[in-house]
């Protein structure tokens, strides 16, 4: 793998990703959830942050943005709805790429969380950072998006080869796997969150995901089409579990 990955958590209940090519040492953080928890990390690692990859605009994922810019000059690239809350070097598009060193990702429009969310395809390591489309048995609230928005932009990301590392931005797992037993006791679904239950009871991260063990698992994934897809975001929107 040309790329490491630092994860590490942040917030309540967000992971922070500073990534680093390993055939130049640039560094990039994708959004920037915690401005003074990014710098630290920097800091422990001997890092100089060189770049902002947004996924959204949310002030979870760019309210970072301009305490990260003034402390250390990165460029911010993103889709062109973060300008609602904080300045843009670069808008990013579906198809556009972004290169960090010798690593090149693929933006992916992932809306449907958002308007605008966007993902980050790095296919020659075998990743992809969703933000809030995707979670590990979840995937992300409708504030501004479609059921057949939303669903598209899933089917967008279960296109990828099945051993891509999926690194999204929250550990809601354990809620998603309750969720997830409520409506689907396929034996696959079962095993899965017995899985994550054991993880968390340990301390340890279900992040990252893989697509193949959400498309396994994942009941957003398992719904079939955006109509029925729809009716399994609605119930999770009024789940107590």
């Amino acid at each position: 793998m040309a790329l490491d990955v630092h994860q590490f958590p942040c917030l309540s209940d967000n992971y922070g990703f500073i990534i680093r090519d390993r055939e130049t040492g640039m560094t990039a953080t994708i959004d920037t959830p915690d401005a003074a928890a990014i710098e630290a990390e920097l800091r422990k690692h001997g890092w100089r942050l060189d770049l902002i990859m947004n996924t959204h605009w949310h002030p979870d994922h760019a309210g970072g943005n301009a305490a990260l810019k003034a402390a250390t000059g990165a460029e911010i690239v993103g889709p062109q709805e973060v300008t609602r809350i904080a300045p843009l070097d670069r808008v990013v598009v579906e198809g556009d790429e972004v290169r960090l060193g010798a690593t090149t990702f693929k933006v992916i429009d992932t809306s449907g969380h958002t308007a605008g969310h966007i993902s980050y395809h790095d296919a020659a390591d075998h990743v992809v950072f969703v933000g809030d489309t995707l979670f590990a048995l979840g995937c992300g609230r409708l504030f501004e998006g479609t059921p057949q928005l939303m669903w598209s932009s899933l089917s967008k990301l279960t296109a990828l080869p099945d051993d891509t590392q999926v690194y999204c931005a929250h550990e809601y797992t354990a809620a998603n796997a309750r969720f997830a037993l409520s409506i689907d006791n396929a034996p696959e679904v079962r095993a899965r969150a017995e899985a994550v239950f054991a993880a968390r009871e340990r301390g340890e991260p279900t992040v990252p995901t893989t697509i193949g063990a959400e498309k396994a698992a994942n009941p957003f994934l398992r719904a079939g089409d955006a109509e029925r897809f729809g009716e399994v975001r609605a119930a999770k929107d009024v789940f107590k579990g």
